[in-house]
Formats: structure tokens, C-alpha cells, sequence
């Protein structure tokens, strides 16, 4: 008996201690991130782990001024949003229907939206940029288009970041849509609801987990990605990771350390402060949907 509760605290005590130590892996460079960003240049070089003398807050000056950075968050913030927007207004009613209708073709469709899961945008850079070069030199021969931009334009950018997203969100919302019982429904039909009634009125809000967790994991990709952006977008448009990208090759040289961990600080920001609000909200959203789905 004794051994037995021996091996059962010793297993815990492992699991502790290695979570502790994986908490320290993750934690450990956000920390130096956050102080180093305090720090001057001279500071930075003489010891790079040393916390800093004082709170230097002209590198963040510095940053968002001289760097650019503060028309670059704008810029992502607006593609967040926008993108956002669409892939929800796309997804809800598509995993909607897909999850409690089933008509002929569902089962191909729903195989074709799993099929998009294993399709990253990355693999497709290339031919939508052409594609975009394309219809732009298509409306470049008629003189009430030739002033519209789609090769740099953040509308486009943001359409097209929720198309490539919403494999996943349909994927997501499907099965956690069919964890609901249908006994909902059928009572707000007796109540004169019609479908996008029952949609919006019923199963959205009875959904509100796992509308978060998606709107968590897309808001991370849209607001982190790279290289979509940097190959659409050019400079005056371009987006808090790309500004950064550049802002970090140029006090790189300049030697203005503190400003370019300032930059980075600005740009995980949003993200956490996100996932602090909504963290248990995503746990309940993951473990319900798409395990269940």
C-alpha cells in the first residue's frame, strides 16, 4: 500500500517537474524579451541577461516613430479585423449546414474541407500572387479600374487570409455544432424561428466556446503571418510582422538593440493579452469541438 502511494506521489512529483521546467522554457525568453526592451545599446552589449538600469521607454519611442511601427500595428489590426469578419460570416452558417443537414454531396464536401486542413497557404504563395498580378493587369485596360490596387491592397490581403483559414474553422465549428442536441431547434421552430433565427438566436450563442477558440487561433495566424504579406503587400502597407522583420535589420546595424526588442514586445502585445482573457474559454472550445467532431 505504501508503494503503491510512494509511485503514485513520485509520478506526480515527475509530472510537476517537468511541467515546471517547460513553463521555464517558455517563459525564460518573453521575460528577457520584456526587460531587454528597457535597455539601452551599451547595456544590451555589456550584458546581454543583465536587467537594465533603468526604464528606457524612448526605445519604444524610437520604435513606433522611427521604425514605423505604429502605422504598421494599424495595418495589422485592420487585416485582423477584416479577416476575422470573414471568416466567421463564412464558416458559421457552412458548418451550420454541413453538421445538421444532410443532403447529397455533404459527405464529398465535408472530405473537401477536411482535404483543405493539409493545405498550407505558404505552398500557395506563388500562385496567388500571379493570380493577383493577373486580374490587376485585367483591370489596368479599363480607365475606372486602373486606380484600384489589389496586389497591395488590405481588403484583398484580408480575404484572402480567411479563405485560407476557413478549412479549419469549418472543421472546428462542424463538430462542435454536432454536440448540440437537435431538441433546441425543434423547439425554436415551434416558436415561429426560422433557420438563420434558430442559427443566430440558438446554436451561436449555445456555441460561444467554440466560436472564441476560433477567433482566437485565426486572430494568432493573421496577426503573426509572414509571408503572405510580405509578398503582396509593399512598404507603406505592410504589417506588424513584416515592419518588424525590417525595423530588425535596420537597428540590427544601427545597433539600437533596445528599439528592435521593442518592436518585439509590441508585437506580442495583442496576442497575449487575448489569450489571457479567453484562455479557459479555449481549453473548453478545443476539447469540445474538434475531439468530439
Amino acid at each position: 500500500m505504501k508503494n503503491a502511494k510512494l509511485q503514485k506521489w513520485s509520478g506526480k512529483l515527475i509530472v510537476r517537474v517537468v511541467l515546471l521546467l517547460f513553463t521555464a522554457v517558455v517563459l525564460l525568453p518573453i521575460i528577457w524579451t520584456f526587460y531587454t526592451s528597457f535597455k539601452t545599446s551599451s547595456e544590451f552589449l555589456t550584458n546581454a541577461w543583465a536587467l537594465p538600469a533603468g526604464l528606457h521607454w524612448d526605445n519604444y519611442k524610437n520604435a513606433l516613430e522611427k521604425g514605423n511601427m505604429l502605422a504598421y500595428f494599424w495595418n495589422s489590426a485592420y487585416i485582423t479585423l477584416i479577416a476575422l469578419v470573414f471568416v466567421v460570416f463564412l464558416a458559421v452558417p457552412t458548418a451550420y449546414v454541413t453538421s445538421r443537414f444532410p443532403f447529397r454531396f455533404s459527405k464529398g464536401l465535408s472530405i473537401l474541407f477536411m482535404a483543405g486542413l493539409f493545405v498550407s497557404q505558404n505552398y500557395i504563395v506563388i500562385p496567388i500572387f500571379l493570380s493577383l498580378n493577373k486580374i490587376q493587369n485585367f483591370l489596368n485596360q479599363y480607365v475606372m479600374f486602373q486606380h484600384l490596387e489589389i496586389t497591395n491592397n488590405l481588403t484583398v490581403l484580408a480575404l484572402i487570409y480567411a479563405v485560407c483559414e476557413l478549412p479549419f474553422t469549418i472543421y472546428l465549428l462542424t463538430g462542435f455544432f454536432r454536440t448540440i442536441p437537435h431538441d433546441y431547434e425543434d423547439a425554436a421552430q415551434i416558436d415561429g424561428c426560422g433557420y438563420f433565427g434558430t442559427l443566430f438566436r440558438i446554436i451561436v450563442p449555445m456555441a460561444k466556446p467554440a466560436m472564441i477558440t476560433v477567433i482566437m487561433f485565426n486572430f494568432m495566424s493573421f496577426w503573426n503571418e509572414y509571408i503572405m504579406a510580405t509578398t503582396i503587400l509593399k512598404e507603406q502597407k505592410w504589417t506588424l510582422p513584416v515592419g518588424l522583420a525590417n525595423l530588425m535589420e535596420q537597428q540590427k546595424f544601427a545597433t539600437d538593440w533596445g528599439a528592435m526588442f521593442a518592436g518585439m514586445v509590441l508585437v506580442m502585445i495583442p496576442t497575449m493579452i487575448l489569450y489571457s482573457l479567453v484562455q479557459n474559454k479555449l481549453t473548453e472550445g478545443i476539447s469540445m469541438g474538434g475531439l468530439k467532431g
